[in-house]
């Protein structure tokens, strides 16, 4: 499938890796749609970049619904779902101030897991519908892992656990959505200069970049936003979770 006649939704497209992938796809000519709960940033994003912008929850089965039927009403289809909206939470199990808090537990999940499940399962719907390409192929979901998956620190169980989750769902979702010809795939970023990152201390952030194998930096969003573009294109990735990360592995 190529870039060049891709028409995605991006979630989480108004920062970080979303924007960074939203930005690349349409330098390289796809249709791209933004859904993100950022109203103003999303939509000075879109219009900055050529993209159509949907404020949504993805957690909210009514608002992506509606998000893709906007999406496919100013695309003419949909053959690209890449999911990036999520957040970072940071809690022990049993902290100073006694058990994690269930609700923050819930919620993490609820974002980062159960939404993007919510976005590819509603995406695959409207995949579906196009006409097949070479190999039966009609188009691909993208999910965001991380090696938190695999090497959780602590404070992390409740973000480890949404991202294992992601990890698990790569090859069973593949297998499922093989008979409409959708392929799934997962990346799984190590530690990115996101805009949360740029915000902390240059020492932290050198400290940080000390630990990757090498090259010895932090991840630039754009090498996220190559590697979406990559399994876009490559038409035999599918049911697979690649690391992004420069040899890191978390003590």
């Amino acid at each position: 499938m190529r870039i060049d006649q891709t028409s995605a939704i991006i979630t989480g497209g108004a920062s970080g890796l979303g924007e960074a992938t939203a930005r690349h796809f349409r330098q390289h000519g796809a249709h791209v749609t933004i859904l993100d709960r950022d109203a103003e940033r999303g939509a000075a994003t879109a219009s900055e970049i050529g993209a159509t912008f949907v404020e949504t929850d993805v957690t909210d089965e009514v608002s992506v619904a509606h998000a893709i039927a906007t999406a496919k009403a100013h695309m003419g289809q949909i053959t690209a779902a890449v999911n990036c909206a999520g957040i970072v939470s940071g809690e022990k199990t049993l902290g100073k101030n006694g058990p994690h808090d269930l609700a923050a537990f819930r919620r993490t999940i609820d974002i980062n897991l159960i939404g993007s499940f919510n976005v590819a399962r509603l995406a695959a719907a409207e995949i579906a519908q196009n006409a097949p390409g070479p190999h039966g192929a009609r188009g691909v979901i993208i999910n965001t892992a991380s090696i938190a998956a695999f090497d959780g620190q602590k404070g992390q169980a409740s973000y480890a656990a949404s991202k294992g989750g992601i990890v698990g769902l790569s090859l069973p979702m593949a297998r499922d959505l093989a008979r409409e010809g959708i392929r799934v795939m997962a990346i799984a970023p190590g530690i990115f200069l996101t805009p949360m990152m740029q915000g902390l201390p240059q020492e932290v952030q050198d400290q940080l970049a000390q630990d990757v194998t090498f090259p010895k930096r932090l991840g630039d969003p754009a090498e996220y936003a190559a590697l979406a573009r990559f399994i876009v294109e490559c038409d035999y990735l599918n049911g697979e979770v690649i690391r992004l990360d420069g040899g890191l592995r978390m003590q």
